[in-house]
């Protein structure tokens, strides 16, 4: 038969488009023609396919006019991943293997110039959207990818090291016993679904000595999801405290880390040893607006979906370009990203909780009792100004993190253990999610009056405080999130004064001291 299809997915952001791969051997003019909005590296796939094809012992047929048309052809294919598909499609064509058995199957992978078979970006990203639509199909992938993809429960996944592990599984049934070997081929394996891995391990917040204000702080954060700003002197522990914050996070469910790992295989950065433990991206304040939000072409994801279920930590905020700044507004409000193109639109999730820091002055040591401040009051005002009131106003708490004397650091016993601080975030989570079905700071609209339970007078002292402080609508309400979530750790039903007054001490406007 002069005709092969196989199947095999694109990825277009999360989702995994199917694709069928098309080879017709014709005869006339040798050539190797390559159709269906190929990018350039699937293109380069003519003469990777063709080296693996001979030099694993196959014949590929050089007198013939080979097309291979990538289906659909409007969806744009990127990648190595069409090597094994086009590869088998041509031994399919020329009758070197079985074509009918390929129909329950989808593959993907690169080949090398001698047939072993490399690892694809996004394998989870492709198992897990085949899962959430509910496509049953036996998925072929190279080595490292198929454990990706087996983590994925209803996957069924085989693992191929070499392009002949594959051909040998469809070999002709009356094909030449000297040309078949007489044991299965090792580098054929059914991978069993697991998706256990590794206990998650974080950094102990017991390391960070003293700070009692900023901790409390951060165990609010982890209870309710909120997102923190850290504001200090240089070396006062704000970059300590921040990488210790996901160790107080409550423990990833098995459908939050197939998120939080899909993100990551297709952004090419995952590792099954990370698997269940809540990422922390911590991009340099040169990053660009597109890294931190996503882009290209193909879209890829940005640091704010990398860190999905997990934590984004923005150190020297006021030195990230204030484009890439202002692009964290939407996201930090819907848990999700869309990135629109001419050609084509992708969207991916965004749920992270962002932690900045950032010195009080371009010196750092405004307000400090160590180091004298020799900033003029109008660099402090144009170092705070690069922070927009808005991106400022979505940031739920905003805490002062001092300086640390020697004789506190030297001799104060270690703190409080990240173990016991989660234990009580835990707690504190799981009464709001009985409650509400969703942590605090997810809170919208009328659900803010019917779950925060506002004490009469905690109404009242709000709402003198607020028109005095002039705060806005959403700074009133992100007040109200914050103080449930106090009133959540104290295991009180109604939100009281004493919860709204601390709740209050964490909405401090930027301010020259």
């Amino acid at each position: 038969m002069s005709l092969s299809l196989v199947q095999s997915r694109a990825l277009l952001g999360l989702q995994a488009a199917a694709v069928t791969v098309e080879v017709h051997l014709a005869n006339g003019l040798p050539a190797f023609t390559l159709v269906g909005l190929a990018d350039v590296e699937v293109k380069e796939a003519r003469e990777r396919v063709r080296s693996a094809i001979q030099n694993s012992g196959l014949e590929f047929p050089n007198n013939k006019r080979i097309t291979v048309n990538l289906a659909p052809a409007d969806l744009p294919k990127d990648s190595g991943r069409f090597d094994l598909p086009i590869a088998l499609g041509i031994l399919a064509a020329s009758g070197q293997i079985e074509a009918a058995p390929l129909a329950g199957y989808e593959f993907a992978g690169e080949l090398s110039l001698s047939g072993e078979l490399r690892p694809v970006r996004g394998a989870l990203a492709m198992s897990l959207a085949l899962h959430a639509a509910g496509v049953q199909t036996q998925l072929v992938l190279p080595p490292e990818s198929a454990e990706e993809a087996a983590l994925v429960p209803t996957a069924q996944v085989y693992r191929a090291q070499h392009l002949l592990d594959v051909v040998q599984h469809f070999l002709p049934v009356n094909a030449d016993p000297a040309h078949s070997e007489a044991e299965p081929r090792a580098g054929w394996a059914r991978m069993a679904a697991s998706a256990a891995g590794v206990a998650a391990h974080y950094p102990d917040m017991a390391d960070v000595k003293g700070q009692l204000g900023a901790k409390r702080a951060l165990e609010i954060a982890a209870a309710g999801g909120h997102s923190v700003l850290l504001m200090g002197p240089p070396g006062s522990g704000k970059s300590m405290l921040a990488q210790r914050f996901a160790g107080l996070l409550p423990p990833m469910t098995t459908e939050e880390a197939l998120q939080s790992a899909a993100v990551a295989s297709l952004g090419g950065c995952f590792s099954v040893d990370s698997w269940a433990q809540r990422p922390t991206r911590h991009p340099h304040h040169t990053a660009s607006a597109v890294a931190l939000v996503g882009g290209g072409s193909p879209p890829r994801p940005g640091e704010i979906s990398l860190a999905h279920h997990g934590v984004l930590f923005l150190d020297e905020l006021p030195e990230f370009p204030r484009a890439a700044l202002e692009a964290l507004r939407e996201p930090l409000e819907s848990g999700r990203i869309t990135i629109a193109r001419a050609a084509q639109r992708s969207e991916f999730p965004a749920q992270f909780q962002l932690i900045g820091a950032m010195n009080p002055c371009p010196c750092g040591y405004l307000g400090s009792a160590q180091k004298t401040c020799r900033c003029t009051p109008d660099q402090v005002a144009r170092y705070q100004g690069k922070l927009s009131g808005p991106l400022v106003d979505r940031i739920d708490l905003h805490v002062e993190v001092p300086a640390v004397i020697a004789s506190e650091l030297m001799q104060s016993p270690p703190g409080e253990s990240s173990a016991s601080v989660q234990a009580r975030c835990v707690a504190a989570r799981a009464r709001a999610i009985a409650r509400q079905g969703k942590p605090n700071q997810a809170l919208q609209g009328q659900e803010i009056d019917q779950f925060v339970l506002l004490d009469e007078a905690a109404a009242k002292f709000l709402n003198v405080a607020a028109a005095r402080l002039g705060w806005s609508a959403r700074s009133t309400h992100r007040a109200l999130k914050v103080a449930r979530t106090i009133a959540d750790l104290a295991g009180e039903r109604t939100t009281q004064v004493t919860h709204v007054a601390e709740a209050m001490q964490y909405r401090r406007a930027l301010k020259a001291a």
